[in-house]
C-alpha cells in the first residue's frame, strides 16, 4: 500500500517536472519560428497496414499490444468462407505473378457504413466480412520501394489516424476545417451551415432518411485558409484541373460565390497547376502556406497506382529538398482515408457520448456511432528537423495538422484559434510539435529509391491505371490474387523487417523498446536477467555503422501497457518473454505484482521513467538497475528484430 507521504512527495516532484517541462516546451515552441514554410500534401485512401506493417521500428506487424476479439487475436479475421474460418493478413504479391496487377487492385470500399462495419463497435472484425478478403492484403519494400525509402530518411508517424471513419470528403473537410459538423455541433445546425459530412455528396440541398437530414451541401463554415488570411499569413492551393475533385476547399460556398480576383476565388480554387509549384521552390518563392492537390492517376486512389504516386512524391520530395528553401520548409505527408482497406490498431476514440463527436447514425439510425477518429493512415514529414528514421508515437488526425498549424503562427506572432474544431478533438489529438527536432537539424539529403516517370498515352495524358486494368480487370469478377484461406502460418503472415527506429514524442503501446542512455564508446541499456528475473544494465559498445548491433540483444527487449487510456502516461513495464517489472527491480508474472510507472517525454533530452518521485536508472554499481533519486534521461528504440 502507498502511504500518503510518498504519493504527496511524488505529486510535487511530478509538479516540479511538469513545471520545467512547461517552460522548455515554449521555448521549444518559439524555436517553430524556424520553420519558414510548411508544405500540405494529402494521397488517397491507403491503410498504414497496408503500405508499411513490414517495415522495422514501427507499430505493425511485431505489435506485442494486440487487440482480442472472442478470444481471437485481431489479425484472425473471420471470413463467412467455407474454406477458412479466418484469415490472416496477406502479402498480395507472394506470387510474383500478381506484381502488376495488384498495382491497379481495388480491396474494398471506403464509405462510411462499410468502415464502420469493418470497426464493428471497437471489435474491429469486420474487414473480410464487411468488406473484403482483398482489404487485409498489405504490400512491402519491393513493391513500394520508394515510400519506403522516403520514410527512412526522415520520421514516419505510426498513430496517426484518419479523421472520420469514412471516405475521402469528409476527411479532407476535417483536413481544412477541423469539423464535419457531427451531430449539428461545430459549427451548428446543418441545414443552415452545412453537414453532418460523412459521405461525398456535392449536391446542393440535404440527403434524407426518414425524418433524418444530413450531407447538407455546400459547406458553410470557416476554413483555416481564411484564418490564415486574416492574418495575413501567405498560402496557395497548387493544382491542374484534373486534380480528382480532392480540393475540400470548392466544397465551401463561400469558396464557390468568390470573386474572380478574390483571395478564395484565386489562391484556394485556381488552377496555377502543380509546374506553379515546382518553380517557386526552385526559385524561392513559396508562399509561408502551400496544399497540393495532385491529379487524379498519380493520387494512389485505388485502382490508381501506388508506384505512379510515388513519383509524384519523388517530383515534390526533389522540389523541396533541392530547394534554396528546404533548410527551413516542413513538407507533411498524409493520406486521407483507407480506402478500404485494414489496420489492425483500434481506434483512438473519444468516450461514448461525447459531444460533437458521436450521433445516431444518419445511415443507420439504429446506431448510435462515433464519427472518428479512424483508423491508421500512411503519414511522414519531411524537414531537417526530422531527418534520421524515426517514429512519432502520438495520437494524431487530420486535426493535428491545423493544430501544428496554430502552434507555429503562433511562434510568429500570428496567432490564431479554429475554432470549428470540438474540444476533444483539440485537446487530445498530438499537435506534432514533438515530432520536431529543433536542436538537431540535419541538412543532408538521403537517397531515395527513384521511380520512373508514369506511363502517358499519345495525348500526354497519365494512363498506366487504365493499362492495369484494361489487361488485368476487363470484367468481373476482378481477377485478383487468389486469397490464401486455409494456407497461413501466423510467422510467414506477419513476417516484418529486421531493424530499429529512435522514437519521438509520449509513449504509446504497440512496439517492443530498448531503453538506453549515453552517447560516448559505451552506451547502457535497461536488459531483464532471465535466470534471476532481475532488471539490470548491459554496456554496449557505439557502433555507429550498425546501430543493430547495439539493439539486437532480445534481453534488453521491453515492451509497455498503458494504464488507463491512450493518452496516459502511466505504464507497467513488460519483459519480452512476458514478465512485469515492480519498483524493486524484480519481476512478476502477473499484473497484479507490477508497479506503475510514469514515462514522462522532454523533447530535448529524452524520457524519464518513473516511480513514487524517484527515477528508473542505470545505478553506479556494476550491472545494478532500479529507483534513483537523480534523474537519467534514456533514448528509447522501437525495434524489430
Amino acid at each position: 500500500m502507498v502511504s500518503f507521504s510518498k504519493l504527496a512527495m511524488a505529486a510535487s516532484l511530478m509538479a516540479s517536472a511538469v513545471s520545467a517541462s512547461t517552460a522548455a516546451a515554449s521555448a521549444y515552441t518559439d524555436k517553430l519560428k524556424d520553420i519558414k514554410h510548411i508544405v500540405f500534401f494529402m494521397q488517397e485512401n491507403r491503410a498504414f497496414d497496408h503500405y508499411f506493417g513490414t517495415m522495422a521500428g514501427v507499430r505493425g506487424f511485431k505489435d506485442p499490444n494486440i487487440l482480442l476479439t472472442d478470444d481471437k487475436e485481431i489479425w484472425y479475421q473471420p471470413t463467412a468462407s467455407s474454406d477458412a474460418d479466418y484469415l490472416l493478413p496477406w502479402w498480395l504479391n507472394e506470387d510474383p505473378k500478381y506484381k502488376e496487377s495488384t498495382e491497379c487492385i481495388i480491396a474494398g470500399s471506403n464509405d462510411w457504413t462499410p468502415n464502420h462495419n469493418s470497426w464493428n463497435f471497437g471489435k474491429i472484425n469486420g474487414w473480410v466480412t464487411n468488406n473484403t478478403a482483398w482489404s487485409w492484403g498489405y504490400l512491402k519494400r519491393s513493391d513500394i520501394p520508394t515510400h519506403f525509402s522516403i520514410v527512412e530518411g526522415w520520421t514516419i508517424g505510426d498513430m496517426y489516424q484518419e479523421s472520420v471513419i469514412g471516405p475521402t470528403n469528409p476527411n479532407r473537410v476535417t483536413w481544412v476545417s477541423g469539423t464535419i459538423n457531427i451531430n449539428g455541433s461545430y459549427p451548428g445546425d446543418p441545414e443552415v451551415n452545412g453537414g453532418p459530412y460523412i459521405e461525398n455528396y456535392e449536391t446542393p440541398g440535404c440527403e434524407t432518411n426518414g425524418d433524418i437530414k444530413y450531407a447538407c451541401y455546400p459547406l458553410k463554415w470557416k476554413t483555416v485558409a481564411e484564418y490564415l488570411e486574416e492574418q495575413g499569413i501567405s498560402w496557395f492551393v497548387y493544382q491542374d484541373e484534373d486534380n480528382f475533385d480532392d480540393n475540400p476547399f470548392a466544397w465551401f460556398e463561400q469558396y464557390q460565390d468568390a470573386d474572380s480576383g478574390s483571395a478564395l476565388a484565386t489562391k484556394g480554387v485556381g488552377y496555377a497547376g502543380l509546374e506553379a509549384f515546382y518553380e517557386q521552390a526552385a526559385n524561392g518563392t513559396l508562399p509561408q502556406i502551400s496544399w497540393i492537390i495532385g491529379p487524379a492517376e498519380l493520387s494512389e486512389h485505388p485502382p490508381y497506382r501506388p508506384n505512379d504516386g510515388a513519383w509524384l512524391q519523388q517530383r515534390v520530395l526533389d522540389a523541396i529538398t533541392s530547394s534554396p528553401l528546404y533548410n527551413e520548409t516542413a513538407l507533411i505527408v498524409s493520406y486521407d482515408e483507407t480506402g478500404g482497406f485494414g489496420d489492425h490498431v483500434p481506434p483512438v476514440i473519444s468516450p461514448n457520448g461525447t459531444v460533437g463527436e458521436w450521433s445516431y447514425d444518419p445511415e443507420h439510425p439504429e446506431n448510435f456511432v462515433p464519427s472518428g477518429p479512424g483508423f491508421r493512415v500512411p503519414f511522414y514529414v519531411v524537414s531537417p528537423w526530422t531527418r534520421g528514421g524515426k517514429v512519432f508515437t502520438e495520437p494524431s488526425d487530420h486535426n493535428s495538422q491545423l493544430l501544428f498549424l496554430e502552434q507555429w503562427a503562433k511562434s510568429i506572432g500570428k496567432k490564431f484559434t479554429v475554432k470549428e474544431m470540438n474540444p476533444w478533438r483539440r485537446n487530445h489529438m498530438s499537435n506534432l510539435v514533438n515530432m520536431f527536432d529543433f536542436e538537431h537539424p540535419i541538412l543532408d539529403i538521403p537517397a531515395i529509391a527513384n521511380h520512373s516517370y508514369p506511363h502517358i498515352d499519345a495525348k500526354g495524358d497519365y494512363d498506366g491505371y487504365s493499362l492495369c486494368t484494361e489487361k488485368y480487370y476487363p470484367t468481373l469478377p476482378f481477377s485478383r490474387p487468389p486469397v490464401p484461406y486455409g494456407k497461413q502460418t501466423k510467422q510467414a503472415a506477419l513476417w516484418t523487417e529486421i531493424g530499429h527506429k529512435q522514437v519521438r514524442g509520449q509513449l504509446t503501446e504497440g512496439r517492443f523498446l530498448v531503453f538506453q542512455r549515453g552517447s560516448g564508446v559505451h552506451r547502457y541499456a535497461f536488459a531483464f536477467n532471465d535466470k534471476h528475473k532481475k532488471l539490470i544494465y548491459t554496456s554496449k559498445y557505439a557502433h555507429p555503422e550498425n546501430v543493430d548491433l547495439e539493439l539486437s540483444d532480445e534481453s534488453q527487449r521491453f515492451y509497455v501497457v498503458q494504464v488507463g487510456n491512450e493518452f496516459s502516461h502511466n505504464f507497467y513495464i513488460k519483459s519480452a518473454s512476458g514478465y512485469y517489472l515492480h519498483y524493486s527491480g524484480h519481476f512478476y508474472k502477473t499484473q497484479e505484482e507490477a508497479s506503475i510507472f510514469t514515462i514522462a517525454y522532454d523533447r530535448q533530452w529524452g524520457y524519464l521513467i518513473m516511480h513514487e518521485g524517484q527515477f528508473l536508472c542505470t545505478k553506479t554499481q556494476s550491472g545494478v538497475a532500479g529507483l534513483c533519486k537523480d534523474a537519467q534521461h534514456f533514448n528509447i528504440f522501437s525495434v524489430s528484430y
